[in-house]
């Protein structure tokens, strides 16, 4: 008997109930199984001693770049593509971890003497892989941006094929980044090999997730803190989540947790340290969903993490961000009295407005 199709796969989870259908999914999985097909039949090395020193690795095939919102099962399709294709030579990382790993390469190699720090570094991860899947990529760094295009083209040639999702389109990549237009051929490199395919599925999971689910949860105690982390799994599928830096204006901002688009933090982690509107804006086009653990009661004992808190809400009030959150009370009791409470009934009747089944839909 030969091993399932990725699509036979796929409708025999839908039909035990593991997966819900989606159309929008189904239909990627045959380009998923052509690649799987090409990584089990292509034999990578050419036999002999002769024929490995002279002949290059066949020519991989188109990658795939898979992008959607959040929620829409990027990750989902990836670990079935990865995790039924036959072969040992794989790896499916986090896109973020692995371009620190590839800085912290270069920077060994650096001080060998090199000349050109990236090669031996993109050598060495091609030497033992055949497919390489990276989750969420994203670029937010000018470090990142300047070697990714060389980078990409080195595995590539090397033979290996690259899956990868994204939440956003290969144009949007480091949108308002330094130096953008140095950037801009790796997107026309992207376009021309790998295949673009917008996951647009009328099933947004996350979205589905949070109908009428309650999403602001006062007061912030125990039952609270499960009723979050019980949220956190469903929205990540269990995920540990995983520290992204975000630049802003030459600052480094690190989001501690974050997931399949979703960040968690608490309160005082992004409002008790001196971060102002730009950073919030980035937090707010960087994820889909924040969840923001532990607000305090706000007054003029803390006005200014409170008037940071206002801006936060505002940011993520712009960007359509869904918020979930644990607080001393409810929004409109949140700040009582002293300086700064007036302003802050805007906030609270945001915070409001946010918790609705309709909140942050395209």
């Amino acid at each position: 008997m030969g091993m399932s199709t990725l699509p036979q796969i796929y409708d025999a989870r839908v039909a035990d109930g593991t997966l819900r259908p989606d159309p929008a999914q189904h239909a990627v999985l045959p380009r998923l199984e052509d690649l799987r097909h090409w990584l089990e039949t292509t034999d990578a090395r050419p036999k002999g001693l002769l024929g490995g020193l002279f002949r290059k690795p066949p020519a991989p095939p188109k990658g795939l770049y898979l992008w959607g919102g959040v929620g829409r099962g990027k990750s989902m399709l990836m670990d079935l593509f990865t995790k039924n294709t036959a072969i040992t030579a794989k790896r499916r990382v986090h896109f973020h971890a692995f371009m620190q790993e590839i800085h912290h390469g270069m920077h060994a190699a650096r001080k060998t003497g090199v000349d050109d720090a990236l090669a031996p570094v993109a050598a060495a991860v091609a030497k033992d892989l055949r497919l390489l899947a990276f989750d969420e990529m994203q670029i937010t760094d000018i470090t990142d941006a300047m070697i990714v295009g060389r980078l990409f083209q080195m595995l590539m040639d090397a033979g290996v094929v690259i899956v990868t999702t994204s939440n956003r389109p290969p144009e949007d990549l480091y949108k308002n980044g330094l130096n953008r237009a140095l950037f801009l051929p790796f997107i026309d490199f992207l376009k021309q090999r790998m295949e673009i395919h917008h996951l647009e599925s009328p099933n947004d999971y996350r979205q589905h997730r949070l109908e009428g689910a309650q999403v602001y949860f006062s007061p912030a105690d125990a039952a609270a803190g499960a009723a979050i982390a019980t949220m956190w799994d469903d929205l990540t599928g269990g995920g540990k989540g995983a520290p992204v830096k975000l630049v802003v204006n030459g600052r480094d901002l690190v989001l501690e947790q974050v997931q399949n688009g979703v960040a968690r933090a608490s309160f005082w982690d992004l409002c008790g340290r001196p971060n102002g509107a730009a950073d919030f804006l980035a937090i707010a086009e960087a994820v889909r969903v924040l969840i923001l653990e532990n607000i305090p009661r706000l007054s003029a004992a803390n006005y200014n993490e409170a008037k940071r808190f206002v801006t936060l809400v505002d940011a993520l009030y712009e960007a359509k961000v869904r918020l979930i959150a644990s607080a001393a009370d409810i929004p409109e009791r949140l700040y009582m009295e002293g300086t700064g409470a007036f302003e802050f009934e805007r906030t609270a009747s945001r915070l409001r407005e946010m918790q609705g089944a309709d909140w942050g839909k395209e």
